[in-house]
């Protein structure tokens, strides 16, 4: 008896010391606001302030936190006074769901980092591509361009618009030679682009209409303010013809990791279930 009496006060005594410690503690720290019971420091700002503000964009940016903090504060204080015995059952039910939601999708991220397999092979993606094309219509035109632009003030403009319309190949090479003059290009780039992405590229286009440029073109000079446009349009692809795999290889890329971590994912699971059952963790009833 004398032992646990002992044991009791020593359980007290250093409680109150924990308790005294803590008081000091906040006793230490400067009070910057407060709404009821809850209280804000200045120790609690210090991780908002960027380094490269100003005194006064710093004093603004304090101001909008506290009144932030402050209206939080009350709204969870107002909230807390009106909610019922059977709402208050329900939040903390949410909670322990979203608590246990976390703990699990942390852990399946951990296994899945450790054993994804994220090496995705050409191979791999051809094949999917195939074995899908139908899931693969666009839905908007396609355009493959080539295209220089320069300035109005750029010498050789009569040469570089043969060597443009040329299909030789040291014609081609020429131009490369003197992209350092031009504003943009593409001469062998053979990416795809949209609509949106073409009168981007070539504001004049977009006093053009769509269907007039949907037209497979050798040709097309254009110029604004900013200078001169030669473009080839050299293939079309219509909304609901298949996307071309240049097009789409990410995306491939992304479903086929995506159906990787599904299947890890059920085989972990699966062999949770396998081992406890082993174990003897898992028993039914």
């Amino acid at each position: 008896m004398k032992n646990i009496v002992i044991v009791l006060f020593l359980i007290l005594f250093v409680s109150c010391e924990y308790l005294q410690v803590q008081s000091k503690k906040e006793a230490s720290k400067t009070l910057i606001a407060s709404v009821g019971d809850a209280n804000l420091y200045k120790e609690d700002l210090q991780n908002i302030l960027p380094d490269n503000f100003s005194k006064q964009d710093s004093t603004v940016l304090i101001k909008s936190y506290i009144n932030t903090w402050a209206k939080e504060q009350l709204l969870l204080q107002k909230a807390e006074e009106n909610v019922t015995e059977v709402n208050s059952n329900e939040i903390d039910d949410l909670v322990k769901k979203y608590r246990q939601s976390l703990y699990i999708n942390g852990y399946k991220e951990k296994l899945i980092k450790q054993q994804l397999d994220t090496v995705i092979k050409r191979i791999d993606v051809i094949r999917y591509y195939k074995q899908n094309k139908e899931n693969f219509k666009l839905n908007e035109e396609l355009f493959k361009i080539k295209f220089v632009h320069f300035g109005k003030d750029f010498l050789d403009v009569k040469e570089t618009i043969e060597r443009f319309k040329s299909d030789k190949e040291e014609d081609l090479e020429a131009l490369e030679n003197q992209t350092i003059n031009f504003k943009d290009y593409v001469l062998r780039n053979s990416t795809w682009i949209t609509h949106n992405d073409l009168i981007q590229k070539i504001p004049p286009f977009r006093r053009e209409s769509k269907e007039k440029l949907l037209k497979i073109s050798k040709y097309i000079q254009k110029e604004d303010r900013f200078g001169v446009y030669l473009v080839a349009v050299n293939e079309v692809l219509l909304r609901n013809d298949v996307a071309p795999l240049s097009y789409i290889e990410d995306n491939i890329k992304q479903i086929i990791l995506h159906k990787r971590k599904l299947e890890l994912i059920r085989d972990i699971e699966k062999t949770l279930i396998n081992d406890a059952i082993k174990n003897n963790n898992f028993k039914e009833y």
